[in-house]
């Protein structure tokens, strides 16, 4: 669900992760046509990392549990 706003409300997925300044810096981004595309990838990427950073501060946790 997430994937979908980040590609087609690039700027709206970094609103509801919290991050308010890259939203609105991308929100100028998409702006134009043009900017759309770069706009949607940044999005996407940036919450695969995010997803990402997650997962392996999880992982991190349960090895130091050990």
């Amino acid at each position: 669900m997430m994937t979908l706003i980040a590609i087609f409300f690039p700027s709206l997925s970094f609103l509801l992760r919290g991050k308010i300044l890259t939203a609105l810096l991308c929100l100028i981004l998409q702006a134009t046509l043009i900017g759309w595309i770069p706009a949607a990838i940044w999005a996407v990427v940036s919450l695969q990392n995010s997803r990402a950073d997650r997962r392996n501060t999880r992982l991190i946790k349960a090895i130091k549990s050990r």
